[in-house]
């Protein structure tokens, strides 16, 4: 789980006060750095207070974010709002390649232009003091936005840290093209625009992907994962779990399924009191609201536990012959006159090599091979939806 803050309220309150800081600085910026580039022409510091205005903007949408996420749930969308800093986290990367893109063909055209004979920028000593003075605000405001976004573990907030680092770049290369104009000419301009814009759009087209995994749906925490497994095996009684599903719906708002396994001859009403209990403790204790089925298992049918010794032999074969790894469950046996129906789910991970047909397909002629061919397997594949095993 998130260590750090917890609490929705305290943490929508620090995610707003960062919003308006970051709102504050850059259109502070943006001023000094267009009276500065439009003094001395430069286009590279004129763009470069563009991405100030732009951040002052990343900033909006970093205070509208917090002010709808912390909505509570409503008719329309049950699981809440929580969603919406993966939004606006998506929306500020968007902004950061379109700046990149439009950075790009500015100085192209100030590079083109210098070829032909255009005038070079005239700099000042107190341009190059303002434009050093800048980036060290800009560290200082990354920084800020770092340390507040791992304290409220906030993606909209490490976008804006991204962004913002990149910004300090972004002005430490335009103070190199200040050196570099009277050595190489009004070239230097251009050239260096289009660095800080290259490095702009990596960094853009980065936090783009970052940020629509999260609204696709990622892999749950690894940590979480772990968690959730040791807690519920803790219980006395529970002889395994499996298929077990967790979704985010934003920060700290999770929630799951999982499949527990309880001895079939357990009386069910204590069985089903067990789930309950389990799923309460969840909801009170860690925030993960759960959702429990129950699988009965039988435990003293020597029949029984003999096939499935064998079966899990001829999967764990398969398991090796691929490295990777299969487990099985929800393990049934009916017998029959003619034949022996065999009943059970095999649980692998997605970079698994075979099709589900190949698999049942494999299963089925090892079966035949190595047990009997009267045996008839009826077999679930279950791709993971976790990164560990458990």
């Amino acid at each position: 789980m998130t260590e750090g803050i917890t609490e929705t309220t305290q943490r929508s309150r620090i995610g707003r006060n960062a919003g308006i800081v970051g709102i504050g600085v850059n259109i502070l910026l943006f001023i000094v750095k267009l009276t500065v580039g439009i003094i001395s022409g430069s286009v590279s510091i004129i763009a470069d207070a563009m991405n100030n205005l732009t951040d002052a903007g990343s900033s909006i949408l970093v205070l509208i974010g917090y002010v709808v996420s912390a909505k509570p749930a409503d008719r329309e969308h049950p699981y809440g709002h929580a969603r919406m800093e993966y939004i606006c986290s998506l929306f500020i990367s968007v902004i950061v390649t379109v700046l990149g893109i439009e950075l790009l063909r500015s100085s192209a055209e100030s590079f083109f232009a210098a070829l032909k004979g255009g005038a070079a920028a005239e700099y000042g000593s107190l341009a190059i003091i303002i434009m050093g003075i800048a980036a060290f605000v800009k560290l200082a405001l990354a920084l800020y936005y770092r340390v507040v976004g791992k304290k409220i573990n906030s993606d909209s907030l490490k976008a804006s840290a991204a962004d913002s680092i990149a910004d300090v770049f972004s002005t430490c290369a335009v103070i190199v093209g200040i050196f570099l104009t009277p050595v190489i000419g009004p070239v230097a301009d251009g050239i260096c625009g289009a660095l800080i814009a290259v490095y702009i759009l990596i960094m853009g087209i980065k936090l783009i992907k970052e940020a629509s995994d999260r609204l696709l749906g990622t892999s749950p925490d690894i940590e979480l994962i772990k968690m959730i497994v040791a807690k519920i095996k803790s219980y006395d009684g529970v002889l395994g779990i499996h298929d077990l599903v967790v979704h985010s719906y934003g920060f700290e708002k999770y929630f799951a399924s999982v499949h527990v396994e309880i001895d079939a001859e357990r009386d069910m009403m204590e069985s089903h009191d067990l789930i309950d209990n389990i799923e309460t403790d969840f909801s009170k204790n860690t925030g993960v609201q759960l959702v429990i089925h129950l699988d009965p298992v039988t435990l003293n049918d020597e029949r029984v536990n003999a096939i499935h010794e064998k079966l899990h032999k001829i999967v764990d074969e398969l398991a090796s012959e691929f490295s990777c790894p299969i487990s099985l469950h929800d393990f049934r046996v009916v017998f029959g006159v003619t034949h022996i129906n065999v009943i059970f789910d095999v649980a692998l991970t997605h970079e698994f090599p075979l099709s589900n047909d190949e698999i049942v397909k494999t299963l089925r002629e090892e079966t035949a091979k190595q047990i009997g061919k009267e045996y008839n397997l009826v077999i679930t594949i279950d791709r993971d939806y976790s990164t560990t095993r458990y």
